[in-house]
């Protein structure tokens, strides 16, 4: 691997795309962070990294307990992206097809043809997705992986980009079902959100009482300038010293956990360093990057001897920071 740019899946070098200045880059995510706040009160982090995830070709898992605007949050970023957006409500009765798609038997022409499902999207809202069973929340895992749907032997590609931004019910365990460990070290980042302060909610109250003003945004940025945004992210340098870092602390949670952080995992946290990089403005990543998005990135990944709980996984990852030397 070089000190340039980490590779990517599927990276589509036949066509050329043309990146945006870092300086750009910064902006962008200054004005879709200040649109979202128009309808998000607070979560200045979680936004942020919601940004740097849809930046760094990621996924992101919105769990917490149900009202606390998970859903909205990720409408709000979507609607702040002038792009193709879906919404899956996942319910016990949905089925793989009614995510990635059915053929469909036309009576007039006589042949099959395939009905896309609402994966096909750029941005595809996967709602209380741990409300389905096993079988169905599995549909999604060759797409967020490989980009790509597989039906009855055909494969499609999905547009490009694509992010899934899921949300999960944190409270209700026997009327949900645990997402399969393959599927949770698909989610590049996973956040919660949690109760908002007092002069939060009331400005909350003032802003929702009348019209929601999830009905009044705009776009801010257009899908063009995403895919050039990505591309900058994407050439950010990660240099040897720093590589080199993001593997000791992974190693440190494979050390010390039951289950530890994964090679996928390892490289979400450099492309997720890459955004944050690039965000911040620098066109290059420092350890500070790394410190800062690995809570997010690994925490989630891991289960200690103890317990499956993302709590005792954030400790491991909190201890891997401050033990594991930056050399």
């Amino acid at each position: 691997m070089t000190d340039a740019a980490l590779p990517s899946e599927q990276e589509n070098r036949a066509t050329a795309v043309d990146p945006l200045p870092v300086s750009d880059v910064a902006q962008l995510c200054e004005d879709v962070r200040s649109n979202v706040g128009r309808v998000i009160v607070g979560h200045e982090d979680e936004i942020d990294h919601v940004i740097t995830t849809i930046l760094a070709r990621g996924h992101v898992l919105l769990e917490d307990v149900p009202g606390v605007g998970k859903t909205m949050l990720a409408r709000s970023i979507a609607t702040s992206i002038d792009c193709t957006f879906s919404r899956i409500q996942f319910t016990p009765d949905l089925l793989p097809t009614d995510i990635t798609g059915v053929n469909v038997f036309d009576q007039q022409n006589r042949e099959f043809e395939f009905q896309h499902g609402p994966i096909f999207g750029n941005v595809v809202l996967a709602d209380e997705i741990n409300r389905a069973p096993p079988k169905t929340q599995a549909a999604l895992l060759e797409a967020m992986e490989e980009k790509q749907v597989t039906a009855d032997g055909e494969t499609r590609p999905l547009p490009d980009p694509f992010t899934v931004i899921a949300t999960q019910n944190a409270v209700e365990p026997n009327r949900t079902y645990e997402l399969p460990l393959a599927e949770v070290d698909r989610f590049t980042k996973k956040l919660e959100l949690g109760y908002p302060d007092a002069d939060e909610e009331a400005e909350l109250l003032d802003r929702t009482v009348g019209h929601h003003p999830i009905e009044r945004l705009e776009p801010v940025a257009d899908l063009e300038t995403i895919v050039r945004a990505r591309e900058t992210v994407a050439e950010v340098s990660v240099k040897a010293p720093v590589r080199e870092y993001a593997t000791r602390l992974a190693r440190y949670t494979r050390e010390h956990a039951r289950l530890g952080a994964s090679p996928r995992a390892t490289i979400s946290l450099l492309r997720a360093a890459q955004a944050r990089a690039a965000v911040d403005g620098r066109e290059y990543v420092i350890p500070d990057d790394v410190e800062r998005e690995a809570p997010a990135v690994l925490s989630h990944r891991i289960r200690t001897a103890a317990s499956g709980h993302d709590r005792d996984g954030a400790a491991v990852v909190d201890d891997a920071i401050e033990r594991v030397p930056v050399e």
